[in-house]
């Protein structure tokens, strides 16, 4: 199956004329999970289909080793491609001037309107440097009949009933909320939900940017709502021991009701559980700051230094087409970013995607949207605070400390 436009048909045509001998296009990829690995093949081999005239060289790295390596490769003997994550990770690159201005290949494709929700995490300074092929949205997932069992009807689309929905689980002598925070990330989608809730995206996104002090009291106002949570006892004891796999068996078992988390902790529930297991998005506290969401988002680039860009473009063209989209995230279990493409028949990419195409923005994930040290200080903090709320002030004093020497002073 061919996935073509006219345009971008007739302009591989015309090269092809020129030379009967295959373009080498060699992409440099961290996609090495399985399902991962098996939609960039088959995305691959669909191109390649589609033109060929064109071999792709697929050069695959564990993420690990990939992340070490993409420095020196993008500035050394850097490939035509590279997937990597849209966002704050992707502007590091751009202002080291590695990557390749593509604000041309959203024009031709008419991308802004075809993929809007991507669109400012794949910009710096209103040009465009990536196009994203995949991204998922965070939310609740929760045992329904836990629900049942406590007499709730309805899942919380306000603060109030969250809170309403916590104090019922508790006196069925259910915990509301799983989560380990051995691994300190899981920490961070509390805290930018929050954040985006209480104060809005635009807010956030100046945080993450180093450009608000953490010792603000917008976001100490985030924290002032986490407390509720937290002396409401809606987590589970001593999560700092729990990596985010070994809390699932607290849900599991039925000893706790829901998990915030992504999309990939649905293949890990065992099928009976699985069949009680229903999504909800994190509910509104003000509604004046608008619906953002965290998506983290997966993305094709072109380095600065790349050799065939040319082709690259086209791979860029054919990977943003919405049923080649909607193949690629359909294998990887995310969602397709082009508003053309079309979900499969689950309810957790339905409920998914039908979120964050009313969504006001979405954001990376803060440990993709702002530098990494202080991403490492700052869920150091969430844990601690998750832990210890008294100790709130001295937390962010920390955590603000490193925003300083970091971003500079304020």
């Amino acid at each position: 199956m061919k996935y073509l436009k006219t345009a971008v048909c007739a302009a591989a045509l015309t090269v092809f004329a020129t030379s009967v001998f295959a373009r080498d296009l060699v992409m440099n990829a961290n996609t090495s999970d399985p399902a991962q690995k098996q939609a960039m093949e088959d995305l691959i081999a669909d191109f390649e289909a589609a033109y060929p005239e064109i071999d792709v060289k697929f050069n695959l790295y564990d993420h690990e080793a990939f992340k070490v390596a993409m420095r020196n490769f993008l500035t050394s003997d850097a490939p035509d491609l590279i997937t990597w994550n849209a966002g704050n990770r992707m502007k590091v690159f751009v202002e080291l001037d590695l990557l390749e201005d593509v604000s041309d290949v959203w024009a031709s494709e008419g991308l802004a309107e075809k993929m809007p929700a991507v669109l400012t995490a794949s910009s710096v300074d209103g040009k465009q440097y990536a196009v994203p092929y995949a991204y998922y949205a965070w939310g609740f997932y929760y045992r329904k009949d836990l629900f049942e069992k406590a007499g709730i009807t309805k899942t919380p689309e306000t603060w109030d009933e969250l809170l309403e929905v916590g104090a019922k689980l508790n006196a069925a002598g259910i915990t509301p909320v799983t989560i380990g925070s051995k691994e300190l990330w899981p920490t961070a989608g509390w805290f930018d939900f929050l954040n985006m809730r209480v104060n809005g995206g635009e807010f956030h996104a100046q945080l993450m940017d180093g450009k608000v002090a953490y010792t603000d009291d917008r976001v100490k106002a985030v924290f002032q709502k986490w407390g509720e949570l937290v002396n409401s006892d809606f987590f589970i004891d001593n999560h700092p021991a729990y990596s985010f796999q070994e809390a699932l068996p607290f849900m599991n078992q039925g000893d706790a009701a829901m998990y915030l988390l992504a999309p990939f902790i649905v293949s890990m529930f065992p099928e009976d559980v699985r069949a009680q297991v229903e999504w909800f998005p994190f509910p509104i506290i003000d509604p004046a700051v608008g619906i953002w969401e965290d998506a983290p988002t997966d993305a094709f680039m072109i380095p600065k230094n790349a050799k065939n860009k040319e082709d690259a473009r086209l791979f860029l063209a054919f990977a943003a087409q919405a049923d080649v989209q909607t193949k690629t995230a359909g294998t990887l279990d995310m969602l397709p970013p082009n508003v053309n493409a079309s979900v499969k028949d689950d309810r957790f990419a339905q409920g998914g995607f039908a979120q964050l195409g009313k969504a006001s923005g979405i954001m990376q994930f803060y440990d993709r949207d702002t530098d990494p040290a202080l991403a490492k200080v700052g869920m150091e903090g969430f844990q601690e605070f998750m832990q210890n709320p008294d100790r709130l002030d001295q937390i962010l004093e920390r955590i603000e400390a490193e925003r300083a020497r970091i971003y500079g002073a304020l």
